[in-house]
Parts: C-alpha cells; sequence; structure tokens
C-alpha cells in the first residue's frame, strides 16, 4: 500500500487563523479605527468592515476562506474514510447526516432563542448551512468526477451565475440589475426563501448565492488534491498553488469590469478572487509550516483551528465581555474609555483561547 500524505499542521492553523477572525480575535483594531490619528491603524481597521455594497476588503475574505478550507480538509476526508473501506452511499450518507446537523445548528446559531412556534420569524439561511450544502456536493462531485472535471463544474456555475444576473429580468427592474433593491438574488429570495432575511429585502446566505459559494469549496477540495499527490514534492505542489491562486486572482479582477467583485451577492468575480486569495494562503501556511518547519509559531492558531464549531459557538453563548470586565475592570479603570475598550476586547480572546486550550490539552474536540 502507498505511503499516505500525513495531517498538515498548516491546514489546522490555517483554520484557526481563519476562525480568529471570524470570531472577532481583531476587533480592537476596529475600535480603534478612526480614533487614534495613526494612519496605519486606520487602514487596518478599515480592512475589518465590509463594503456597503460592491468592493471589496480583507473582511471579505474570511467567510469564503472557511469554505475553501473545508473543501482543502474534504479532500483529505474522503480520502481517509475510502481506505478505510467506505463505499461511495456511505459517504454519501455520512455527507447528508453533515449537512442536516450544519443546517439545523446554523439555525440555532442565527436565531437563539429559536421561535419555533413562529417558523415565518425564523432566518433560515446560515455559515453554517452553508458549508454543509457546500460540503455534501462537493463530496459528490469529488466522488464521480476527477480534479479536472471539477474545474468544469466551478467554471460552468459561476458562468452559469454570471448569465443569471445579467440576463434574467427582474419584474420592475429588467435584466442586468446589479443594485441593492433590483438584483435577481433579492427577488428570488424575496419569493422563495422561507422565514426573514437578514437585509429584508434579499439575505445573502439564502438560495441563489448558495451556487457559486460552494465553487469555493470546491477549489479548497483541488488544492487538497494537490497537497495529497505522493508524486509531487513540496516545491511541485507550491507551484501547482501559487500559479492557480495568482490565475484565479486575475481571473476575478478582469472579471469584475463587467461584473463587480460584490460579497453580498457572491458574484462570480468575488469567487474567483477570493478562491484564488485561498490557494495563496494555503501555499504560504504550508510553505513556512511544513516544508520550512517553522511552526512553534503556529500552536496559537492550531488551538483555535481544532475546535472551530465550539469557538464559533463560544462567542455566541458565553459572555466574555462581562467576565472580562470582571477580571480586568478594576485594573484597567483608571485608563481612557478607548484603551479600557481595546484591553477588555484583547481580554476576550485571552480568555477564548484559553478555553480552547482547555479543551486542546483535555483532547476534547467537536466535529460534525
Amino acid at each position: 500500500m502507498p505511503e499516505q500524505p500525513k495531517r498538515l499542521l498548516s491546514i489546522d492553523a490555517l483554520r484557526g487563523f481563519d476562525m480568529f477572525f471570524i470570531s472577532g480575535g481583531a476587533s480592537f483594531l476596529h475600535i480603534l479605527h478612526g480614533k487614534t490619528g495613526i494612519s496605519w491603524i486606520d487602514v487596518l481597521g478599515s480592512q475589518l468592515e465590509h463594503p456597503a455594497w460592491n468592493g471589496f476588503t480583507f473582511y471579505d475574505f474570511i467567510m469564503p476562506l472557511f469554505l475553501f478550507i473545508s473543501g482543502v480538509s474534504l479532500s483529505f476526508s474522503i480520502g481517509k474514510n475510502s481506505e478505510r473501506g467506505l463505499v461511495k452511499s456511505d459517504l454519501y450518507a455520512k455527507a447528508f447526516k453533515r449537512m442536516i446537523i450544519l443546517i439545523i445548528l446554523g439555525i440555532i446559531y442565527k436565531n437563539a432563542p429559536v421561535p419555533f412556534f413562529e417558523p415565518s420569524q425564523i432566518r433560515y439561511g446560515s455559515v453554517l448551512g452553508r458549508i454543509g450544502f457546500a460540503t455534501f456536493i462537493t463530496t459528490i462531485l469529488i466522488l464521480n468526477f476527477n480534479s479536472k472535471q471539477r474545474i468544469l463544474w466551478i467554471s460552468g456555475i459561476l458562468l452559469a451565475y454570471y448569465a443569471a444576473l445579467n440576463l434574467i429580468p427582474v419584474p420592475g427592474y429588467g435584466a442586468g440589475d446589479l443594485s441593492f433593491e433590483g438584483n435577481l438574488v433579492g427577488w428570488f429570495d424575496r419569493n422563495f426563501m422561507p422565514g426573514i432575511l437578514k437585509q429584508k429585502t434579499y439575505d445573502e446566505l439564502a438560495l441563489l448565492t448558495q451556487f457559486p459559494a460552494l465553487c469555493l469549496t470546491i477549489m479548497g477540495a483541488w488544492a487538497g488534491d494537490i497537497l495529497r499527490n505522493l508524486t509531487f514534492d513540496a516545491r511541485k505542489k507550491l507551484q501547482h498553488l501559487v500559479v492557480i491562486g495568482f490565475s484565479s486572482i486575475v481571473i476575478g479582477l478582469i472579471w469584475s469590469l463587467h461584473f463587480p467583485i460584490n460579497k453580498h451577492l457572491w458574484t462570480s468575480s468575488f469567487i474567483a478572487l477570493t478562491g484564488g486569495m485561498g490557494f495563496l494562503a494555503l501555499s504560504l501556511f504550508y510553505w513556512i509550516i511544513d516544508v520550512m518547519q517553522f511552526q512553534k509559531w503556529a500552536f496559537f492558531f492550531k488551538v483555535i483551528g481544532m475546535n472551530s464549531l465550539v469557538i464559533y459557538f463560544a462567542y455566541s453563548f458565553i459572555n466574555f465581555d462581562y467576565t472580562a470586565n470582571k477580571l480586568i475592570g478594576g485594573l484597567i479603570s483608571p485608563l481612557g474609555e478607548i484603551t479600557q475598550e481595546v484591553l477588555v476586547s484583547i481580554g476576550e480572546l485571552g480568555l477564548i483561547w484559553l478555553l480552547m486550550y482547555f479543551l486542546y490539552r483535555n483532547r476534547f474536540f467537536i466535529k460534525v
């Protein structure tokens, strides 16, 4: 039997890096934005806010990166389960069960306390539900198509989405209207999505945007296949990841000249751009951590990345702000209001990391 690829620390570290931002780990920069007069702080702080509509900031990359990493992990997981003797039907069932669990958890997260007796007041679109759907469809594609054929699926989905938003007329607005009020995504959500919509006229986690978004997970699985390829040495793996990453970014930027980069609509140009960035981020972490073996610094992120579901829910159900204030409020009370906010924010991060470290040391990991 050929040697199987070992678990890569870079994947856990990159997931932890992503969760660091998802859970508000850099919120202190957001607090300082526009309040210090220091230009570099303002630049960094501005990158932690979503654009009102078209445009792109670093914060727009966080959710796409998690979908991408889910695909990378999925490639390794399916490979491992296949080696254990699981057949296609077993893997389909496993992926479907995971999708249902994540959809349910997503509804709980977005609506807690969930108004069970008023289903029309429930928001059904969620980040976790999106991950569940994307990994289920990607599982089907992995088990039935090779990497080259899956590239055609990515291209087909993104081109079809591009055509739909530009050619299908929206009642009252016509075809090709990509405004907040007149886009096809919003019209489709208002007419076919049950429950409430986050943005009232549309919901970026609802129906149509599921399709371009899942392309990020398919792209992640492609990256995972490259890392798992035993015929490639580290240099060749890095070459593939970097070339694909830059190529995808260029495609996204060119495409944006006609189809604007827009996270709210998950436009095809946005997917190409963030997918390319995902390839480059993975190549950077892989090169530094697994190739160059500079690993000690990654431990902070690894602890977070090993329990991503826990940290995601912890910030929603545990009041770390209250606890941090209780612990250090007296010590920092003589300081200015802004400084106090920053220190409490850092204290929150310290508390959540210590919780994750406790779980890590006790080998307690929750996965779906």
